[in-house]
Formats: structure tokens, sequence, C-alpha cells
């Protein structure tokens, strides 16, 4: 059988899709902060605490990356064949170094993930139990990646980086047969992605809520007019044109946080000029912090952009 070497060539370069990013982000922005706050929710939702479902995924990508440092990809289904995936040893000071949580925090957390269940020791092993928790249903994730990647791809193919677009079909099979690896690419994206925001906000709750506000500007600044513009147009955009705010009810309802605790996390974004308040109490994102915020937004844009780009040459060397 002959061996088909991919042509080198043929890869498309992470620069290029950042490029392609920044350049028609309202095309993408939308629906990208939209399917990460909906994650977020699912986060939330799982452990009533942002830090736990951070410390989980973390020691599942150490899974991950043992799998694929040993040249094993599991399908979506091997990989969720059993409850409990087991995990590497590690310690609390691992933890609190990787994650950015104080040591103490961490031991706490860890404790508490003990006693639910969620990690175990069985005989010499040290397990991560599934079942235990309310875990993302991560078919729905990787529905929702296939789509923003699909629509990635379609701008791509428009600005001829790719030579055809990729179906979201298509690419929730790649996902699929390949979880193990480009789950572990995912990971890769999402955990410094939190960490990142963790640093700017202090804790992932208030950036959980400042993320709901900035979803409901980005999908009314989009309306029912598609329109191409570059990220800090786009930003411009959603900031003048009169979008009406949230109050803390729909924010509570929307994250599943606490309305007492979603309120005081809103107070603390005005108080630092995140966040402005009208006289309904409603809240909206100060222009001042957009301003701000553009370092952290690059940072996401361009693990977007990793992302798809390994993705994107992955699915070209499948489809050979």
């Amino acid at each position: 059988m002959a061996v088909i070497i991919p042509d080198v060539s043929k890869q498309i370069y992470k620069e290029e899709v950042l490029s392609l990013l920044q350049s028609k982000y309202s095309s993408l922005g939308p629906l990208w902060v939209s399917f990460q706050m909906e994650w977020m929710n699912g986060i939330y939702a799982s452990f009533k605490n942002h830090d736990k479902f951070l410390i989980v995924i973390y020691l599942l990508k150490k899974t991950l990356d043992f799998y694929s440092r040993s040249f094993v990809k599991l399908t979506y289904e091997e990989f969720y064949d059993k409850n409990t995936v087991e995990i590497e040893k590690f310690s609390i000071a691992e933890i609190a170094e990787e994650l950015k949580i104080p040591k103490e925090s961490a031991r706490r957390k860890v404790n508490e993930l003990e006693v639910l269940g969620v990690i175990k020791k069985v005989k010499k092993k040290v397990v991560i139990d599934r079942s235990s928790f309310e875990e993302i249903q991560p078919i729905v994730t990787i529905k929702k990646i296939s789509r923003f990647l699909s629509a990635v791809s379609n701008l791509c193919e428009n600005e001829k980086i790719l030579s055809k677009k990729i179906t979201s079909e298509d690419l929730e099979l790649l996902i699929k047969n390949n979880f193990s690896y480009i789950w572990k690419l995912y990971y890769e994206m999402q955990i410094p992605m939190l960490i990142n925001y963790k640093k700017v906000f202090k804790d992932l709750e208030t950036f959980h809520v400042f993320g709901t506000c900035v979803v409901n500007q980005h999908l009314h600044a989009m309306g029912t007019k598609q329109f191409e513009t570059h990220k800090d147009d786009f930003l411009k955009h959603i900031l003048y044109k009169k979008i009406p705010g949230l109050n803390a009810m729909s924010v509570s309802d929307i994250t599943g946080i606490p309305r007492a605790t979603v309120i005081r996390k809103l107070k603390k974004l005005v108080i630092k000029k995140i966040l402005t308040i009208d006289k309904k109490k409603h809240y909206k994102l100060s222009g001042n912090f957009i301003e701000d915020l553009k370092p952290e937004q690059n940072i996401v844009l361009e693990q977007l952009s990793n992302l798809s780009t390994k993705v994107f040459n992955f699915f070209s060397l499948k489809v050979r």
C-alpha cells in the first residue's frame, strides 16, 4: 500500500486565519461569544463553581496529552464508553500554579471534588468519575464548535485560504472519529483562555456575568442585517448603537448564578467602570473598558485561529 505524503505547501497558516478573524469579526464574533457563554453556563451548572470544573478539565487534558504522546486516538464512543477516566497523579501545588488558584483554595476544591466522588482512588489508579456530576453534554458542544469552525472555513474559502468550505457535518464527524486528539486541542484553547480572563476579572463568576452582557450587545448589534467589519469597528458599533442592556434578573436566569451574587458582581463591574447602568437598572459595556480589553481579545482570536488552523489541516490529511 502506497504511503500518501501530505503536501507541505498546501497547509494553511495561523497568521492567515487570524487576519481573517480580525477583518471579518462581525460575521464570526457574535457566533463565538454566544457559543462561549453557553459553554460557560454549562460549566457553572456542573458544580455551581467554575474553578472546580476548570480543575476537572485540566486533569482530563493531562490524560488526553498522554494519549497523544502514545499515538492513541479514541473516538467519541470509545472515550465515553466508561464513566471513569484514569488521570495522572497530581499535586495541589501543581493545580494552584497551572490554574492560578490560591493554594488553599485549590486544596479545598480538590477535597470537595473527592467528597463528591468526582476524583477517586481505585486501587492504585486515580480516576475522574463522570457519573458523579452533571457534565456538559459533549455532543452539544461538538455540534456548536463544528458550526463555528464551518463558518470560519466558509470565510477562508471566500478569501482563497481554503479551496473548499468544510461543512459542519463533516467537522462533527471528524471530531467524533478523532475525539481524544481534537478535544485535547479544544482544551488547549479553552483552559488558557479562562485563566487569562480570570486574571483580568479576578474570578470566573465576574467574567461570566460580564460575558453575558457582551453577548447581549453582540447579538442585538447584528439584528437581521448581515455586515462585515473589522473587530475594532464592530466593537465601536455595539457601544454606540442604541442597544437595550440586561438587568440582574436576566443575567441570573441566563447564567444560573444566584441573583444576589450577580448583583454583587454587577456592582463591582460598574464601580470599576467596566459596565454602565441606566435608570432602568440595565447594564451595558463601558467604552473605556473595551479599549482596555483589546489585548485579551487579541489573545482569544489568536487561540481561535490556532485551533481552526490545526483542525483544518488535520481535516485535509483525513480526506486525502
